[in-house]
């Protein structure tokens, strides 16, 4: 059995967090999670996602948690805001895209906000970052900017506006880019205003 053990630990040092169904992958028991719990060689970090307890801990870590369970959501807005260092709001929930028509994800903690995407919202403008070993998809920074206009009603205008001056000012983002988004997620006639007046 310690042989078990030391093969999930080498898998949780491989992967930082893991599930019941890597183990499951692997040929190794579910319940020697439990066990090694119960000894601290683990920590359980919510429902059916564990961790050593000595792991190296990022500031995005409900991101990596989040995708680590649901790898096929899209991380936007705020949350995407705090990663790309756009805003200075600390979002308490993670905002996640998924398409109209799935089930939205359920998690203890941390707590979700869904955005529903549909068609080439879902694949363009999204990136694959790394963060705590885990692969998350991602809006990109000129993506966000645009969706923050999209969805005003829900993050205030405010928001937007910050995003769109941030990204501009530090030359992160361009009209190009911004225009192409605006297009494609029809606010090219809220946002021409705002875009019209950048130095």
């Amino acid at each position: 059995m310690e042989n078990t053990y030391q093969r999930i630990l080498d898998l949780a040092h491989t992967h930082t967090l893991i599930r019941p169904y890597d183990l499951a992958a692997q040929g190794l028991p579910r319940v020697a999670l439990t066990r090694l719990v119960r000894r601290g060689q683990l920590i359980r970090i919510s429902r059916g996602l564990y961790a050593l307890p000595d792991r190296p801990v990022s500031e995005h870590d409900a991101l990596a948690e989040t995708a680590r369970k649901y790898p096929h959501v899209i991380a936007c807005l705020l949350s995407v805001l705090r990663f790309h260092d756009l805003t200075t709001q600390s979002p308490f929930e993670v905002w996640l895209a998924i398409p109209n028509k799935a089930r939205a994800p359920r998690i203890d903690y941390p707590p979700l906000r869904i955005i529903r995407f549909s068609g080439a919202a879902l694949t363009e403008g999204v990136e694959v970052y790394r963060i705590d070993g885990v692969p998350i998809r991602i809006t990109s920074m000129a993506r966000t900017v645009v969706d923050c206009f999209k969805y005003r009603n829900k993050i205030g205008l405010e928001v937007a506006l910050e995003a769109l001056h941030e990204s501009w000012r530090e030359k992160r983002v361009s009209m190009d880019e911004l225009w192409h988004y605006a297009c494609l997620c029809r606010v090219a006639n809220v946002m021409r205003p705002y875009l019209e007046s950048l130095p």
